[in-house]
């Protein structure tokens, strides 16, 4: 099975410079763990919402944030950003994602086409879903 049949392609991006505000907001609203950071639209990394919380302050949203618990927000995206992706392209399979989470530590990977363009991403959690149904489908009797 083909990336490319299960990647996201709903991709979610912020810019090297924006703020972690904007970051933060995005992972309030969105139900997702990852976001693409490009420079134009070349993909330069990735944040996780991890990543996120690691570089502000657990204050930020009580109120008794502090002014410098506030200006952890105020750091860019890419102080934060994970450098140096790992990428997958969409004719890569699920067993080429699978070595991949299994040689590297990382949660996500971008799918990226030949201008390093992000087109797509995969989670390990796509992974799963995608080995349940090619087992299930083996599995199915025949008609």
């Amino acid at each position: 099975m083909l990336l490319s049949h299960i990647m996201t392609t709903r991709l979610v991006t912020v810019t090297m410079d924006d703020r972690l505000t904007v970051v933060k907001e995005i992972f309030d609203k969105a139900s997702i763990h990852h976001v693409l950071v490009v420079d134009g639209e070349v993909l330069t990394g990735v944040i996780s919402d991890r990543d996120l919380l690691k570089a502000i302050s657990y204050n930020v949203t009580s109120k008794q944030a502090t002014a410098k618990d506030l200006a952890t927000l105020n750091k860019r995206a890419h102080h934060i950003m994970t450098r140096n992706v790992i990428t997958l392209t969409a004719n890569a399979t699920i067993f080429d994602a699978v070595s991949t989470f299994n040689r590297h530590t990382i949660s996500c990977i971008p799918i990226i086409d030949r201008h390093c363009h992000p087109i797509g991403i995969v989670s390990w959690r796509d992974i799963m879903k995608a080995l349940e149904k090619l087992r299930k489908s083996k599995q199915a009797p025949a008609v």
